[in-house]
Formats: structure tokens, sequence, C-alpha cells
């Protein structure tokens, strides 16, 4: 006979605080903490079926454990490069002087930097998946968007939010 599925409400109230704990210690952010430790028990409801209540505490730690470290390696593959705030400050400018702004700054560059810096900064793609897509190397890009961003200081750049050149 199989056995039924998880009770995930009851597993909620009787392990949710240690999961949070958990969750908490990893991240050391209250916010992304509560984000994951909601994951964890989003999954276990996906999965329920399929998993039984042998050593639920176990289970429960481990998945919170590999979520939390999930999202520290991400937070490191989406890190921002220095001065990567000024060329997202101009992507997201309503101003009327960006696209001005942006043909004096590409007319300037490679028609692959435009590429690499739309997919990076607009797209979000790490440089790693940019690289991929554009066929350099990692470095390079980083390199591309390094001087993107040079040529955009030399340029003046524009007042960003919050009063920032």
């Amino acid at each position: 006979m199989p056995e039924p599925a998880l009770d995930v409400e009851a597993l909620y109230r009787r392990y949710g605080p240690m999961v949070v704990r958990r969750c908490r210690f990893l991240l050391r952010q209250d916010e992304e903490a509560a984000d994951v430790a909601q994951e964890v028990f989003v999954k276990l409801l996906k999965h329920r079926d399929r998993l039984t209540e042998k050593h639920p505490s176990s289970l429960l730690y481990r998945m919170a454990t590999n979520l939390s470290l999930n999202r520290i390696r991400d937070r490191k593959r989406h890190e921002e490069l220095p001065g990567d705030e000024l060329l997202n400050g101009i992507a997201g400018l309503a101003h009327l002087d960006a696209p001005l702004l942006l043909d004096r700054l590409f007319g300037r560059q490679p028609e692959s930097t435009r590429t690499m810096a739309v997919l990076h900064h607009v797209d979000g793609l790490t440089l790693e998946e940019v690289a991929r897509e554009c066929r350099m190397s990692v470095s390079g890009v980083r390199r591309r968007l390094r001087l993107l961003r040079d040529a955009l200081r030399a340029m003046g750049g524009p007042a960003l939010p919050g009063g920032r050149p």
C-alpha cells in the first residue's frame, strides 16, 4: 500500500522556524531567508507525493541548506562590476537626453560592444552568458564593458537618480 502524501501544513507549523533559522544563518539577510524558506516548502508541496515522512527535519534542513547555497552562488554570478551602476542607471533613464547620450557613446564602440552591454545591463545576463552568446572569453567581455564604462565617464555621463554622476 502506498504511503500517504506528506502533510506539508503540519511540517510547516512544526519545522518552519528551523528552516528560516537555517536560511538566515547561511544568507545573513532576513528577507532573502524568508524567500528561500518559502521556496523550501513550495518544493515540498510539489514533490509531496514522492516523499515520505521519515526524518522530515533532516530533509527540510538539507533542502534549506541546498537552496540557500544555490542563492549564494547565484548572487556571486550576478555580482555587478565597479561602474555598472552608471550603465544600469542610463538603461533605466526615461530622460530625453538618454538616447542622444547612448548614440554618442555607442557611436565610438564596436557593434559587438553594444550587444554585450544590452545583454548584460538590460537583459540581465551574467558575464559568462554574454561571453557564450558573443563567442568571446569572459575576460574579453569584462574588458569591453570596462572600456564602455570608462568612455561614459570620459563623456561626463548623465546625472543618475540619487544625484550620482
